[in-house]
């Protein structure tokens, strides 16, 4: 199956995506090539990092960005939250790939079956006394698209709102993607077949 990446991504961030997407290609068939998973490797970064790309991703048990797009020790800067729900951390975690690591490439990535989704469409519009923080960060989608019965959907217009507040709330991400220094990738992850497709 060829991979198709848009013709504005900079040439950089498209080497890294590739990168990436045939990592997943290699996870679906079942042919992982990683081989920097070991102390060896763990060795070689004691005292510094490069990764290639940072990642945010559900903390879902069954999306593991590392596993999925075939990557081992210091190629990915992951960042973790149920639902990809963006906070301030989950912000300055971003920025500080972005400013001090320089990345050329944010990854977001949604998921299938994802359970943030399901309980804020079935609690919307109430900010329930667990999980306020996710919800609020989460319910913006649904007071734009009230109307969304399908939870991988819902998922989905998530990522994309994801993008549009860390461009609107960070500047550090806007300055970097207005320069062409950063490219910002909106990837679901099918859970039936595996495959991670960009949105």
């Amino acid at each position: 199956m060829e991979i198709k990446i848009p013709a504005d991504v900079p040439e950089k961030a498209k080497k890294e995506l590739l990168k990436l997407l045939n990592g997943n290609r290699n996870f679906v068939n079942s042919t992982p090539t990683a081989k920097n998973m070991c102390l060896e490797t763990l060795r070689k970064f004691a005292f510094h990092q490069e990764p290639y790309a940072v990642v945010l991703s559900c903390s879902d048990s069954r999306v593991v960005p590392e596993i999925i797009f075939d990557c081992g020790i210091g190629e990915l800067f992951v960042v973790r939250v149920a639902g990809i729900a963006v906070g301030h951390n989950v912000t300055e975690s971003i920025e500080y790939a972005v400013k001090k690591l320089r990345v050329p490439l944010l990854l977001l990535l949604g998921h299938d079956d994802c359970g943030v989704m399901k309980y804020a469409r079935e609690h919307y519009p109430v900010i329930t006394e667990d999980f306020e923080s996710i919800m609020k960060a989460v319910y913006p989608v649904l007071d734009k698209k009230e109307d969304i019965t399908c939870h991988n959907f819902f998922a989905q217009q998530h990522t994309i709102w994801v993008e549009e507040t860390l461009l609107t709330k960070s500047k550090i991400v806007k300055e970097a993607v207005d320069k062409g220094e950063l490219y910002i990738a909106k990837c679901h992850f099918d859970h039936s077949t595996g495959l991670v497709d960009l949105i």
